[in-house]
């Protein structure tokens, strides 16, 4: 009797105490990291109306829009060296402004017997003076300069080496500049093949990518001279190739340059406010893309 008395305590006991239920881990949902997209920008040709591309530049820092890649050709490749060497906009503004003509343009009896108006030494120097990086590995910003091989026609991207010599390479407008010799190589200006270079800029990573395209120059008369006809057919078709290239870029622009001959250094105001202003038309179109998420 007493055993079976304390069986039921026993089992009454075990039926009142509270039974343990398995506790599930409350874990919090944590959005998900928005992915940065990289911006690319791709500069092209266009002489002195190249200025144009450092309204552009601005106006990206004006913004906190970062790029994280650049490609140049021709001007483009001299106003990326000295944008990429410390990514600031500060330091390319200052250089824009002392930059003249007789930084560049180095004439010479020799130099036009041998081919070429231009030997580009100047140009050289003046980036040796000014640049604190003059190897391209260690800019600021990745930079590929983007210059065409004479013999073969390709477009061929300087990622390593000297930025003087890479950019002069770029720079070497046919009949203007002597071409410049690299290895066992010879290269001219890169607008010959490429003149605005989305392609390289894609290949350096970009999610985004910018193509600043310089219209050409229109002359208010003819040119009548050869030097000066040659020069201008060379830049409409150079015009032209731009247009077939910048298709692949998701951002267009195109500074009004008006008219402002390419070795025109006293209109440097008037072609900054120019790109200042075809960047600040496409900013919608560029926030929509940065902030349409990753794909």
């Amino acid at each position: 009797m007493k055993r079976s008395i304390m069986l039921l305590l026993v089992l009454l006991l075990a039926s009142c105490h509270p039974r343990k239920e398995a506790v599930k881990p409350v874990i919090p949902e944590v959005p998900p990291i928005p992915v940065e997209k990289k911006i690319g920008i791709a500069l092209g040709g266009g002489g002195a109306r190249g200025f144009s591309q450092i309204g552009v530049l601005r106006v990206l820092e004006q913004e906190k829009i970062p790029v994280s890649f650049v490609a140049g050709t021709s001007v483009g490749s001299l106003i990326g060296a000295l944008y990429c060497d410390t990514g600031k906009i500060v330091d390319l503004e200052f250089h824009a402004v002392t930059i003249g003509q007789d930084d560049i343009f180095d004439y010479s009896l020799f130099s036009i017997l041998s081919g070429g108006v231009v030997k580009g030494e100047k140009l050289e120097d003046f980036l040796r003076r000014n640049l604190r990086h003059t190897v391209l590995e260690d800019l600021d910003i990745p930079l590929t300069v983007v210059a065409t091989d004479l013999r073969t026609g390709e477009s061929v991207g300087f990622r390593s080496g000297s930025v003087p010599v890479a950019v002069h390479a770029s720079c070497a407008i046919p009949g203007i500049f002597q071409p410049v010799q690299i290895s066992d190589r010879v290269f001219v200006d890169g607008g010959v093949s490429d003149p605005v270079p989305v392609d390289f800029v894609k290949k350096m990573g970009a999610d985004i990518v910018i193509a600043v395209a310089i219209p050409p120059e229109i002359p208010t008369d003819p040119p009548n001279r050869t030097t000066e006809i040659f020069r201008h057919s060379a830049a409409i078709m150079f015009s032209e190739i731009a247009n077939c290239k910048i298709g692949e870029a998701d951002v267009v622009i195109r500074p009004k340059c008006g008219i402002v001959r390419f070795n025109d250094f006293t209109k440097r105001r008037e072609l900054l406010l120019a790109g200042e202003d075809a960047a600040r038309e496409m900013l919608p179109k560029l926030r929509e893309l940065m902030e349409g998420g990753a794909e």
